[in-house]
């Protein structure tokens, strides 16, 4: 999320709808309420949290649970989200578990972050790394180092890959390419340099805590979206759910509805379902303004997407960890999104007897999501 601007002169407060009740569509109408504007917002589903939303899961024994669509993990850097949270009563502290940034295989190798002010911390957890040579350690801080001194910034057409070629190939497949995914949900030869190094700006070198991991207490509906309409009701908001908005009617000077007029619309969707929305509201609109949305549109349709899976699993009981990691036990941000449901990692060793758990587990995957647009673009956080 981006740091608020400050508020514009006073005006006039405005009739304000907002298209998505995800965590972008929410925050949208937190700032607006603080602002004064006079707030609705309309979300398709029954739960509120778009992408990032607690759903609920049936076990095989029949019982139900509340669960993510998806695996989202938050990080200390992300201070503008956490001040949100606090803004409509949510406690981080309470909601979400700190822990040090650690990205280690059961039989301990990999990077593990101490509890230090950055960026001594990374630089701590880089030469203590277990399992890495000391020529790759000392290459990954020469690296690091030359990024610094850069201001994090590079050709914004650079991939992740062409960023990092000169690195040892075991650090680009053991800490790049596994924080790249986690961060950016891409491949490296897909992702955007400018913004992986934003991220390693914000979360290893900007403030202590920056790269700690917050891992949720609670589903993500709870997180915040839910206490956001809360917030928002309290102070003369309204929140709709179980409504789709298909298209928009011009007459001027207003946007309509059904049937309800609006000074302005904001749309917090994904980008498909937003240009099904243009293309519809341009039909009726006039022509300056059905050419702007028309153009619009198109831009947004060219965007790529890939669909990611998500495989929930369950353990009768705690599995046994074994000394060489492979598919199974392999720490869950290296599991690739992959429009399969196996997901499984390709540089990992699939034989099944390279880990022998001690539990028989289940699986079951959720329908694919589309991935964020344009991977090579800048996004925000």
């Amino acid at each position: 999320m981006m740091k608020p601007s400050p508020p514009a002169p006073s005006t006039a407060p405005l009739r304000l709808a907002i298209l998505g009740a995800g965590w972008a569509g929410m925050a949208a109408a937190v700032r607006a309420v603080e602002l004064g504007h006079h707030v609705t917002v309309f979300e398709a589903a029954r739960t509120l949290g778009g992408r990032a939303r607690g759903v609920a899961l049936a076990l095989p024994d029949g019982r139900e649970v509340m669960v993510d669509n998806g695996q989202h993990i938050l990080i200390g850097a992300y201070s503008d989200s956490l001040r949100l949270m606090r803004t409509v009563g949510v406690d981080p502290d309470t909601a979400l578990l700190r822990r040090p940034l650690a990205l280690q295989y059961p039989d301990g190798s990999g990077l593990a972050l101490p509890d230090w002010p950055a960026p001594l911390d990374a630089a701590a957890g880089i030469l203590a790394a277990r399992g890495w040579a000391w020529r790759e350690r000392l290459a990954l801080l020469r690296a690091a180092l030359g990024w610094q001194r850069a201001g994090f910034q590079c050709d914004e057409q650079l991939s992740v890959a062409d960023l990092c070629a000169a690195l040892p190939q075991r650090l680009r497949d053991e800490f790049i390419e596994p924080l790249c995914v986690s961060a950016l949900n891409t491949p490296i030869a897909q992702s955007s340099a400018q913004v992986f190094l934003r991220v390693l700006h914000d979360a290893l070198f900007s403030q202590r805590g920056g790269s700690n991991l917050l891992l949720p207490r609670v589903d993500l509906s709870a997180l915040f979206p839910q206490s956001a309409a809360r917030w928002i009701s309290a102070r003369g908001a309204r929140v709709v759910a179980g409504q789709r908005v298909d298209a928009l009617h011009w007459e001027a000077p207003h946007w309509h509805i059904d049937g309800q007029p609006f000074d302005r619309v904001l749309v917090a969707t994904s980008a498909s379902n937003a240009v099904q929305i243009a293309v519809q509201s341009a039909q009726a609109a006039a022509p300056s303004i059905a050419n702007q949305l028309h153009a619009w549109a198109h831009g947004a349709a060219q965007l790529r997407h890939q669909a990611i899976t998500t495989v929930y699993a369950q353990a009768a009981a705690p599995a046994r960890a074994c000394a060489r990691p492979c598919w199974r036990c392999a720490p869950v941000w290296m599991r690739r999104p992959s429009s399969c449901s196996t997901a499984t990692p390709s540089r990992l060793p699939r034989s099944p007897r390279a880990c022998s758990p001690s539990s028989s587990a289940t699986a079951r995957a959720s329908a694919p999501r589309c991935r964020p647009p344009s991977p090579r673009r800048p996004r925000g956080t």
